[in-house]
């Protein structure tokens, strides 16, 4: 047994090893050609130029660009016939916040690769170990295939989940600064473009999606068809709402401020209103952890010196 672990130790350092070199010999190669092409085309870097990577950025940087590359090779292969489960899985990835054309390529070529990858160390594991039970190790083989599967199925749910709450938390701050930007006297377009601004410290999701309305109304697309795209990315009530109600004050030519006002007091409200409802279920939450956890705890130390009394007592 210990020669098969000392075997299987040295076999994972050469591999760690080669691996290191491989990518050490990647970053060596392309920063020679990136500076072979500096000097060609007489780039000079000054004052705030475009940095270059270095070290372990540049390894870490090729590492993802070389990944990447292989999972869109995988995933071409690998992703489905159906094109409504193609775009359902782009759809899914738009709203966890990748926006990139092969998001959903990459992201069948990462599930296949898991699929390949864990079998495959349980299938090393038994050819170097040799475990007395095949049963087990089946099952476990099966296990591990079915994990591997819906394992990005439950990271984006998870993904898509914070990325919601993030949107959630920030909304109503969101709406009262457009609320004043509109009331100061600023055009709806500006007042986005500023809250996005404003808002890229505080909520990262909000700036982003707020950013990517103003770049399609700057491209020439309709506001309407616009603000439904927001709402279509974000797939949240809130935001439906308030789009359904800037397409009707637009529609109907009321007033913009009033509308996001009106909106931004309900947002407030029902944030309230939330606070109220898990204030209430606290009590409720604490039952079980006071039950299970501190009730035996106080019983063991009010009653634990009259039990063991009473034991000395009975032995006697």
């Amino acid at each position: 047994m210990n020669y098969y672990l000392i075997c299987g130790l040295i076999y994972s350092d050469i591999l760690l090893a080669t691996m290191w070199i491989y990518l050490y010999v990647i970053y060596i190669r392309e920063r020679h050609n990136l500076m072979e092409k500096i000097k060609q085309d007489g780039v000079r870097q000054k004052g705030r130029g475009t940095k270059i990577l270095s070290g372990s950025g540049a390894v870490i940087s090729w590492t993802k660009l070389y990944l990447t590359k292989v999972m869109s090779k995988l995933g071409n292969k690998l992703k489905p016939k159906n094109e409504g489960e193609l775009s359902s899985a782009q759809t899914k990835l738009l709203r966890a916040g990748y926006r990139n054309r092969n998001a959903a390529i990459i992201f069948f070529g990462v599930k296949g690769f898991f699929v390949i990858l864990f079998p495959s160390i349980l299938l090393l594991r038994f050819f170097v170990f040799r475990p007395s039970s095949v049963s087990r190790f089946t099952f476990l083989l099966l296990l591990s295939t079915v994990i591997s599967l819906y394992l990005p199925q439950l990271w984006l749910y998870v993904r898509i989940s914070r990325r919601k709450e993030r949107i959630t938390e920030g909304f109503p701050d969101t709406l009262d600064l457009l609320v004043v930007c509109v009331e100061a006297g600023m055009g709806l377009d500006a007042a986005i473009n500023r809250v996005a601004d404003e808002m890229k410290l505080v909520n990262n999701v909000i700036s982003e999606e707020l950013q990517m309305l103003n770049l399609e109304l700057r491209a020439g697309k309709p506001r309407l068809d616009a603000l439904r795209s927001l709402a279509f990315r974000t797939d949240l009530d809130d935001v439906k709402s308030l789009v359904t109600l800037l397409i009707q004050a637009d529609r109907f030519g009321t007033s913009v401020a009033q509308a996001l006002r009106i909106q931004s007091d309900s947002m407030r409200t029902k944030r309230y209103q939330k606070a109220e409802e898990k204030a209430a279920q606290l009590s409720v939450k604490l039952l079980f952890p006071l039950i299970f956890c501190i009730f035996p705890s106080l019983f063991i130390i009010i009653l634990g010196p009259a039990v063991i009394r009473l034991l000395e007592i009975y032995h006697r």
